[in-house]
Protein backbone atom coordinates (compact mmCIF):
# COMPACT_ATOMS: atom_id res chain seq x y z
CA UNK A 1 0.00 0.00 0.00
CA UNK A 2 1.30 3.42 -0.96
CA UNK A 3 3.64 2.21 -3.71
CA UNK A 4 3.93 4.73 -6.56
CA UNK A 5 4.37 3.53 -10.14
CA UNK A 6 5.48 5.80 -12.98
CA UNK A 7 4.74 4.79 -16.57
CA UNK A 8 5.89 6.25 -19.86
CA UNK A 9 3.88 4.94 -22.79
CA UNK A 10 2.38 5.90 -26.10
CA UNK A 11 -1.34 6.04 -26.79
CA UNK A 12 -2.14 6.33 -30.48
CA UNK A 13 1.36 7.69 -31.04
CA UNK A 14 1.09 10.35 -28.30
CA UNK A 15 3.55 10.15 -25.41
CA UNK A 16 1.78 9.78 -22.07
CA UNK A 17 3.16 9.93 -18.57
CA UNK A 18 1.08 8.07 -16.04
CA UNK A 19 1.48 7.76 -12.28
CA UNK A 20 -0.53 5.41 -10.10
CA UNK A 21 -0.57 4.64 -6.41
CA UNK A 22 -1.45 1.30 -4.85
CA UNK A 23 -4.21 2.31 -2.44
CA UNK A 24 -4.95 -1.16 -1.12
CA UNK A 25 -2.82 -4.27 -1.06
CA UNK A 26 -4.41 -7.38 0.40
CA UNK A 27 -2.24 -10.31 -0.74
CA UNK A 28 -4.20 -13.31 -1.98
CA UNK A 29 -7.39 -11.21 -2.32
CA UNK A 30 -7.03 -7.89 -4.12
CA UNK A 31 -5.13 -4.74 -4.81
CA UNK A 32 -6.34 -1.38 -6.02
CA UNK A 33 -4.46 1.18 -8.06
CA UNK A 34 -5.54 4.80 -8.50
CA UNK A 35 -4.25 7.20 -11.12
CA UNK A 36 -2.56 10.28 -9.68
CA UNK A 37 -1.49 11.68 -13.06
CA UNK A 38 -2.33 10.47 -16.52
CA UNK A 39 -4.73 10.46 -19.42
CA UNK A 40 -7.91 10.02 -17.37
CA UNK A 41 -9.81 12.45 -15.18
CA UNK A 42 -10.38 9.48 -12.87
CA UNK A 43 -9.00 5.92 -12.90
CA UNK A 44 -9.53 3.23 -10.25
CA UNK A 45 -8.59 -0.38 -11.02
CA UNK A 46 -9.54 -3.16 -8.64
CA UNK A 47 -7.67 -6.44 -9.20
CA UNK A 48 -9.42 -9.26 -7.36
CA UNK A 49 -8.34 -12.87 -6.91
CA UNK A 50 -10.88 -15.53 -6.01
CA UNK A 51 -10.09 -19.10 -5.11
CA UNK A 52 -12.11 -21.54 -7.21
CA UNK A 53 -11.99 -25.31 -7.54
CA UNK A 54 -9.84 -25.06 -10.68
CA UNK A 55 -7.35 -22.56 -9.18
CA UNK A 56 -7.61 -18.78 -9.06
CA UNK A 57 -10.04 -16.52 -10.86
CA UNK A 58 -8.83 -13.00 -11.64
CA UNK A 59 -11.44 -10.27 -11.76
CA UNK A 60 -10.80 -6.71 -12.92
CA UNK A 61 -13.09 -3.80 -12.18
CA UNK A 62 -12.08 -0.53 -13.82
CA UNK A 63 -13.87 2.74 -13.20
CA UNK A 64 -12.70 5.69 -15.24
CA UNK A 65 -13.72 9.07 -16.54
CA UNK A 66 -12.15 10.98 -19.38
CA UNK A 67 -11.56 14.72 -19.37
CA UNK A 68 -12.95 17.18 -21.95
CA UNK A 69 -16.71 16.64 -21.51
CA UNK A 70 -18.49 15.72 -24.75
CA UNK A 71 -15.20 15.39 -26.63
CA UNK A 72 -14.01 12.92 -23.99
CA UNK A 73 -17.25 10.95 -24.38
CA UNK A 74 -16.71 10.76 -28.11
CA UNK A 75 -13.09 9.61 -27.63
CA UNK A 76 -14.27 6.97 -25.14
CA UNK A 77 -16.83 5.66 -27.62
CA UNK A 78 -14.49 5.69 -30.61
CA UNK A 79 -11.19 4.59 -29.03
CA UNK A 80 -10.86 4.06 -25.29
CA UNK A 81 -13.50 1.40 -24.72
CA UNK A 82 -12.13 -0.69 -27.59
CA UNK A 83 -8.53 -0.18 -26.47
CA UNK A 84 -9.26 -1.26 -22.91
CA UNK A 85 -11.06 -4.35 -24.18
CA UNK A 86 -8.05 -5.19 -26.36
CA UNK A 87 -5.59 -4.63 -23.48
CA UNK A 88 -7.52 -6.86 -21.08
CA UNK A 89 -8.09 -9.52 -23.76
CA UNK A 90 -4.34 -9.57 -24.40
CA UNK A 91 -3.62 -9.87 -20.69
CA UNK A 92 -6.16 -12.68 -20.36
CA UNK A 93 -4.51 -14.57 -23.22
CA UNK A 94 -0.99 -14.01 -21.83
CA UNK A 95 -2.03 -15.29 -18.40
CA UNK A 96 -3.77 -18.27 -19.99
CA UNK A 97 -0.63 -19.03 -22.01
CA UNK A 98 1.53 -18.90 -18.90
CA UNK A 99 -0.71 -20.60 -16.32
CA UNK A 100 -3.25 -22.47 -18.43
CA UNK A 101 -6.99 -22.18 -18.06
CA UNK A 102 -10.01 -24.36 -17.56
Amino acid sequence: TGTLIDYALRLYGWPVRWKTRIDLFDPERRFIDMQLRGPYRYWRHVHEFEEVKEGTRMIDVVNYELPYGLLGSLVRTLFVRRSLKRIFSYRHQAITDIFGAV
